[in-house]
């Protein structure tokens, strides 16, 4: 395969389901050896399998992207097995509900701890491989939440507002050493993690959460992951060269309204 990542090696966190799935699917269709992290290792196992089944190549590596040693010891597997890192997406995310009146300790620890310090923890075990070859791209998983205010959210949104945030410092820091870093702040997309979030919104019922959110949205629909993954294939190749710091809102113009 010599697609847009023809040669490169790219890493997909959260890549067992959902967006990061979809992301590590195109990757590899791009020609990219992908590794496949996750913290589930039979879905792990399953989407590198599908990958390889394809005719890619990829791995599965199982690891906590909130553990600095999990995370360094995964790094250290893929530079072992690829020898080089071109391309990270930080996918890998948790959600949480309540507002700043109800929302646990726990909620508000396990936001931070996957969405802003696992991005944190592989961005830098990225970032050092990265520098020291003057290119990649980080990509980022921010959210709409990031940048709106949205009801009973309170650990999610700022967890992502921290992943922004995070995204503008990294991409003043490594520019100057040829490493780009954007962040993609998707809108709703139905993904397995978004059913008990439909379910709390629509007072148990999935079905009536999934129609208050959708109406939220002025293309009339929530996103797909294959969506997203197109975005992040964007951001992860030359197209996207002139790109560092960007905040890209894939939501259906739901922020603009």
């Amino acid at each position: 395969m010599t697609g847009k990542l023809g040669g490169q090696v790219a890493v997909v966190t959260g890549a067992g389901s959902g967006i990061g799935r979809a992301a590590a699917a195109l990757f590899a269709h791009e020609g990219a050896a992908v590794a496949v992290v996750d913290l589930a290792a039979p879905a792990a196992e399953e989407a590198a399998g599908a990958i390889t089944g394809a005719g890619g190549k990829a791995r599965a590596i199982v690891a906590d992207v909130a553990d600095r040693g999990q995370v360094d010891t995964a790094f250290a597997e893929i530079l072992g097995e690829f020898g080089r890192v071109d391309v990270l997406y930080n996918n890998a995310g948790v959600n949480s509900t309540g507002s700043v009146l109800d929302a646990t300790d726990e909620d508000w620890d396990r936001c931070f701890a996957v969405n802003a310090r696992g991005t944190f923890l592989c961005s830098r075990a990225a970032a050092r491989p990265m520098t020291a070859a003057g290119r990649g791209s980080i990509i980022n998983q921010g959210s709409v939440a990031a940048v709106v205010g949205v009801a009973n959210f309170a650990s999610y949104c700022a967890s992502k507002g921290a992943v922004v945030a995070l995204t503008r410092s990294m991409s003043v820091d490594l520019a100057p050493r040829g490493v780009r870093v954007n962040v993609i702040c998707p809108g709703t997309v139905y993904t397995p993690l978004m059913e008990p979030l439909m379910r709390a919104r629509g007072n148990g019922d999935v079905e009536a959460g999934l129609a208050l959110t959708t109406a939220k949205y002025p293309i009339g629909r929530l996103g797909t992951p294959e969506e997203i993954a197109a975005v992040a294939l964007f951001l992860a190749c030359d197209d996207s060269s002139f790109l560092t710091g960007s905040v890209i809102t894939a939501d259906g113009g739901m922020t603009s309204q």
